[in-house]
């Protein structure tokens, strides 16, 4: 007997973390081409808190089911579904709509869980990995004996870009993130941590490497990007790939939003002749339809995976109940890695089969 219901976490509107609320929902059949997945574990990204804030293009109006991803493990099979069965273990990307028990996804958009993964680790791979191996390698063009700068370096995306630059010979990794967090940084393989909040992280990276940097990855919008394209140097590429400067408290903040839009940096194409550098965009909330290019790169990242190159890290793992918690963790920066949210408190299972 399948449950009739499940939990989901719910954006009843815009605002405070108090705008998330576990709300139950009658389960559907899979439509012709899905899948049913009962989840096991889900990511919370940057956008998602920007979504609660209403900061997030890409979330349809509330109410609305939040999440990018998740994992889990398939239970029934719409029509016409052939490369799936019930009980394979996958990783599911969309544009909204993950944080619940049970979700109807296209089949298109699972991808099998390698062996020996978490469900935990299925659920912070696909957003921060895809994210950051498309923007070094796709755009960056990243190559043996390069420099590269990396923004929120502790975070989903920082960590993942960090994992991957390894994967290339004699690449120089600056990073900025709080001072707490430049030991674990320097383990994982940041040359050079850079404390944003009490250094100018340009003229840092400048006594080092005077003539700048050969790539950065700018999260961080407005005035920023302007810093990022002058530490290029000749050749280098920027890519920016979120607005992270418009989040300064629980909810939408007017004054740094004009702030973050009226130092945003713009550029002609004609500027860029005389510079020899490359400013490039990325979106991953844009290219939910491009099903064959994502899958390719989460091949890639799958294969990583099986080689010990890459291990998404986990920073803490939180029951949907607790979803406000986890939010604040991320966006009070506390968090090194990735912020989980499952829908049972964890463990709880283990502690009930020992009494």
């Amino acid at each position: 007997g399948e449950p009739a219901e499940h939990r989901a976490l719910v954006l009843t509107g815009f605002g405070g973390y108090d705008k998330l609320k576990v709300q139950t929902r009658r389960c559907a059949d899979p439509r012709p081409g899905e899948v049913s997945v009962s989840v096991r574990a889900c990511g919370l990204n940057f956008a998602d808190l920007m979504a609660r804030q209403g900061l997030y293009d890409r979330l349809p109006p509330p109410p609305v089911c939040p999440g990018m991803e998740c994992a889990g493990t398939v239970r029934a099979l719409g029509e016409g579904v052939r490369d799936r069965q019930v009980g394979d273990k996958v990783m599911v990307l969309a544009r909204s709509g993950l944080w619940q028990e049970v979700v109807n996804v296209p089949a298109s958009h699972t991808f099998p869980m390698p062996e020996g993964m978490s469900f935990e680790e299925a659920a912070a791979l696909l957003v921060n990995y895809i994210t950051a191996y498309m923007v070094l390698f796709d755009f960056g063009n990243l190559r043996p004996n390069q420099s590269v700068l990396i923004h929120m370096a502790a975070g989903g995306v920082g960590t993942a870009a960090i994992q991957l630059c390894k994967t290339v010979e004699n690449v120089t990794i600056f990073g900025t993130a709080s001072a707490s967090k430049h030991d674990s940084l320097k383990e994982s393989g940041v040359a050079h941590p850079i404390d944003y909040r009490t250094m100018d992280y340009a003229e840092e990276i400048r006594k080092i490497s005077p003539k700048g940097v050969d790539i950065v990855l700018d999260p961080l919008g407005g005035s920023d990007t302007t810093k990022a394209f002058n530490l290029l140097k000749p050749m280098g590429k920027l890519i920016t790939y979120g607005v992270a400067n418009l989040l300064t408290g629980q909810k939408k903040n007017l004054m740094a939003m004009a702030k973050t839009w009226w130092n945003q940096f713009s550029i002609s194409a004609l500027q860029l002749l005389t510079q020899n550098k490359a400013v490039c965009g990325y979106h991953l909330g844009y290219m939910d339809e491009e099903v064959e290019l994502l899958g390719s790169v989460v091949a890639k990242l799958v294969n990583l995976y099986s080689q010990g190159k890459i291990k998404p890290k986990i920073d803490s793992v939180w029951p949907f109940d607790q979803v406000a918690e986890a939010m604040k963790q991320m966006q009070e920066k506390k968090n090194v890695g990735k912020v989980i949210l499952v829908p049972e408190a964890p463990k709880e299972e283990s502690k009930k089969a020992e009494n």
